[in-house]
């Protein structure tokens, strides 16, 4: 089964000249992006709904293997509660139609104060969806958290539906001084959270916070390969969504990770070099 590796954006002000070609228009970064990884998280989503047009054109820059991993948007994860969103849920999947054959993963983030009052919600909202649809739940709840009933409710029910648990790695973020202004504000943004390893459907998704400096987060990931490499020998598809501080390194963070699970990514675009032997 594959593994799907890709980053939290298909498009950064400081990836020209390494991931994406120089001199394109953000419209086109897409393209480049899909020709080194085979999945992206679509967190634009969470602010509001992609236009058809949209969809349309993302579908045509990327291959038949590409999947998009869109998060729900807010109106579903943030306001109000779960049980009473089942009709923008079900909206949302079906404006995404044009994509329904690349989409691989829905993800629900929830915020720290969704914690076990909604979880009878979050069983009628995840019965409600259509199948056909992977779909991952991310908990940021301390009850979630804390190995006790609520904990144990809330993986029964996502194990009986099949539904997987994203798991969120921002250790590395939170193991160093806030020395820059990325990993300031990263400190204050991500949530810090235990990691819980667990895979309660059949692809898990694992969301890694790296350090800007990419030698310190070593330590962390290496852990990780023998679990990835033994869900993707049950069987399971497995997300691996890799982020760091401000972003800038995340494509040389993955592709390390890549290499240390023996895959070799394709040459990022915009170090190809031209005729001439110089880079775009």
């Amino acid at each position: 089964m594959p593994l799907y590796l890709g980053l939290s954006q298909w498009s950064h002000a400081g990836w020209p000249g390494s991931l994406l070609s120089r001199g394109l228009k953000s419209t086109e970064h897409l393209a480049d992006y899909a020709r080194v990884f085979n999945t992206v998280e679509g967190n634009t989503s969470f602010y509001g709904m992609p236009d058809t047009q949209s969809l349309t054109r993302w579908a045509a820059m990327t291959g038949d293997d590409f999947r998009f991993t869109f998060k729900f948007p807010s109106t579903v994860s943030h306001q109000g509660r779960l049980g009473d969103n089942i009709a923008p849920a079900q909206a949302f999947i079906e404006q995404l139609t044009p994509l329904h054959h690349k989409l691989g993963m829905l993800m629900l983030q929830l915020p720290a104060a969704c914690g076990p009052e909604q979880l009878d919600g979050l069983a009628h909202l995840l019965e409600a969806l259509p199948d056909g649809f992977e779909v991952g739940v991310e908990v940021r709840h301390p009850a979630f958290f804390a190995k006790g009933e609520a904990e144990r409710r809330l993986n029964r029910l996502l194990l009986e539906r099949g539904v997987n648990r994203i798991i969120m790695d921002s250790r590395t973020v939170f193991a160093v001084a806030p020395a820059t202004p990325a990993l300031a504000d990263a400190q204050q943004k991500k949530p810090r959270v235990p990691v819980h390893i667990i895979s309660t459907g059949h692809s898990p998704v694992v969301r890694f916070i790296g350090n800007p400096d990419l030698p310190a987060n070593t330590p962390f990931w290496q852990p990780w390969l023998p679990r990835l490499r033994g869900w993707l020998d049950e069987g399971k598809s497995v997300y691996l969504f890799v982020h760091t501080a401000d972003n800038v390194e995340a494509p040389a963070l993955a592709a390390a990770l890549a290499e240390a699970l023996g895959m070799t990514l394709p040459a990022f675009p915009g170090q190809i070099p031209d005729a001439q032997g110089s880079l775009f």
